[in-house]
């Protein structure tokens, strides 16, 4: 289990071998890359993890990262798909940091066939990694944007990948998955704007990352309650950190949110995320909104992601720094 901080690694023809290392000393560190630095917006998704020797994973890009050439990106090696509605995988995206407002950033760029998320894993020589159906629809993208389709890698529920020192698996999440068809072109694009239907990639997921200073974050992804949360996500992964969608409608609202962070995941400490509002004002959380319910609500220190702000977490999920 988690619990006795074990690590996977590489053995003879590829198998994993238990090897029972203490974790290594070092933060992991969090940077959110919304619509307007300092604050937490109406469409900001994406967050940048960087691992303690270097190794720099985003999480659902959206449209609120400016394309590869975002300066803000730095480099990237693992590209995470949560799963591909426009606002997770990008449909179009920001032409540069700040533009627009906070309640409606411009996110005028149209990123489609591809995506935001190919482009970026593409321009960066990134890996992409996905669960369910999604990696050969990624591969096809990948390899049409002029890259390598075999950057595209599978990891389903119950797997493991590790990339640059990073474990990475997927976990169940309760949302639709349905790829518009300004994603797909050809005859089959015409049909399904016909009939109103999205073409399917599979289940969406969520992700379980872990990392070598015995730190475990949880992704939700766009999901509602679910067993999992409990059963997967605390019982066997025994996730410290989660970063959970508060947004209602479309995924858990505050409440709903509180109760999986305060009865099932029950991790250190949680980052809101998808709160689909202007949830702050110069850095402040506003009175009434659903981030603030969120907040109330919930039993362990909630962390607001300031767009550009990094937040620094040790193995325990403790913020030692940059934390509102």
């Amino acid at each position: 289990m988690m619990g006795t901080r074990w690590m996977w690694a590489p053995a003879i023809a590829g198998c994993l071998v238990f090897t029972g290392t203490v974790a290594e000393e070092g933060v992991v560190t969090v940077t959110p890359l919304g619509g307007q630095d300092g604050e937490f917006c109406a469409r900001d998704r994406a967050l940048v993890f960087e691992y303690p020797t270097g190794t720099r994973i985003l999480y659902d890009a959206g449209r609120t990262v400016a394309g590869p050439n975002d300066p803000r990106l730095g480099d990237i090696d693992v590209v995470l798909v949560s799963h591909v509605h426009g606002d997770h995988v990008g449909d179009q995206h920001i032409p540069e940091p700040n533009a627009g407002s906070c309640a409606s950033a411009d996110s005028s760029v149209n990123a489609m066939p591809n995506s935001n998320s190919v482009n970026i894993a593409v321009g960066k020589g990134a890996k992409m990694v996905t669960g369910s159906d999604m990696p050969a629809f990624f591969a096809n993208k990948m390899q049409a944007a002029g890259g390598n389709g075999s950057d595209s890698v599978l990891v389903r529920f119950g797997g493991l990948v590790t990339i640059g020192g990073v474990e990475i698996t997927t976990v169940p999440a309760t949302h639709s998955n349905g790829l518009e068809a300004g994603f797909i072109t050809g005859p089959l694009a015409e049909y399904l704007k016909g009939s109103g239907l999205s073409a399917s990639v599979g289940p969406p997921t969520g992700y379980v990352l872990k990392f070598t200073n015995g730190l475990v974050v949880y992704l939700s992804g766009d999901t509602g309650i679910t067993a999992e949360q409990e059963l997967v996500v605390k019982d066997y992964y025994e996730a410290r950190l989660a970063v959970i969608n508060i947004g209602s409608t479309f995924t858990t609202g505050p409440n709903e949110a509180a109760y999986v962070i305060n009865e099932l995941v029950q991790p250190t400490s949680v980052i809101a995320s998808h709160a689909n509002e202007v949830a702050t004002k110069d850095g402040k959380v506003v009175a009434g909104t659903k981030t603030e319910a969120f907040i109330k609500a919930t039993d362990v220190p909630v962390h607001v992601p300031l767009s550009g702000v990094t937040m620094s977490f040790d193995g325990e999920a403790n913020c030692t720094n940059g934390c509102s």
